[in-house]
């Protein structure tokens, strides 16, 4: 794909995360140094090096667009659209060689996300959303599954302690418990799983902007549902759910996050794409 300024959202996000997890693959499984930010998460020279490299790509390109890093924050209008960048999502997984880590790269407007692209560059995997342009998986199509049946679902979750929220812990139990598989290891590649019928229900305690902007197209333009944990789709709230289109409403029930505001469970298109 290329990056002229008519090429689309879709098109260009997906070009940014290749470049970035490319620049964060080069220090895979290398001998690095981690250091632990404010809040208690790690980095390491690769976090910044990859954004870095989408910063610079995206002020060459969209120069009047606003920039909000992990690493390096915000810089420009944040009323203007604004790119969204997480250059390793799963950096706990990342320095302890596991490939279920990726680049995150969301575009939004205000609080509305228009397209995202999620690349996990070690397992070489890219699903890419726009607002109206559908989800693609590697160049094809990408949907939810069509399982309807708790006991034939994966569930995943990122952390299963749900730190600080013993009532989430408890919620989260009982799924897995009936579920036919319960894993972690989430973060992102777990919505990649949901988005691309691999998996039914994917759950965050917690999530920042740069964490969840990407996927909120991602998982919607597949079919499937996304919000926080107050039933709100956005990416700048109180965790995230994401589920298939038929267990969207028993597992949201069993949760405790009621549906966002103007929509209800009937009014899913189950297996198809609600917003392509």
């Amino acid at each position: 794909m290329t990056a002229e300024r008519g090429d689309t959202l879709l098109q260009a996000v997906a070009e940014v995360a290749r470049l970035t997890g490319q620049a964060a693959l080069a220090h895979y499984r290398t001998n690095l140094d981690i250091e632990t930010k404010q809040d208690g998460s790690p980095v390491t020279i690769a976090d910044r090096a990859a954004e870095e490299v989408a910063r610079a790509w995206i002020a060459a390109r969209f120069p009047n667009d606003a920039i909000l890093g992990e690493e390096f924050g915000a810089d420009g209008d944040e009323m203007a659209r604004r790119w969204i960048i997480d250059p390793i999502d799963g950096t706990k997984t990342f320095v302890r060689g596991v490939p279920l880590w990726g680049t995150l790269i969301g575009v939004a407007l205000g609080e509305d996300v228009l397209a995202g692209a999620v690349y996990c560059p070690a397992v070489d995997e890219l699903v890419v959303a726009a607002v109206g342009e559908g989800c693609w998986w590697n160049g094809s199509r990408a949907r939810v599954s069509a399982c309807e049946d708790l006991a034939r679902a994966t569930a995943l979750v990122t952390d299963d302690r749900f730190p600080g929220r013993p009532d989430r812990a408890s919620r989260w139990a009982s799924i897995a418990a009936d579920a036919a598989i319960s894993r972690t290891w989430g973060d992102c590649y777990g919505y990649v799983l949901v988005a691309t019928g691999r998996a039914e229900l994917m759950v965050d305690n917690l999530m920042a902007p740069w964490d969840a902007a990407a996927l909120v197209p991602v998982v919607r333009e597949a079919g499937g549902e996304f919000s926080d944990w107050d039933g709100r789709v956005t990416a700048f709230g109180n965790g995230a759910m994401a589920t298939n289109a038929l267990l969207a409403a028993p597992l949201r029930a069993r949760l405790g996050v009621p549906w966002p505001a103007g929509t209800k469970a009937s009014t899913t298109r189950a297996g198809a794409p609600p917003h392509a």
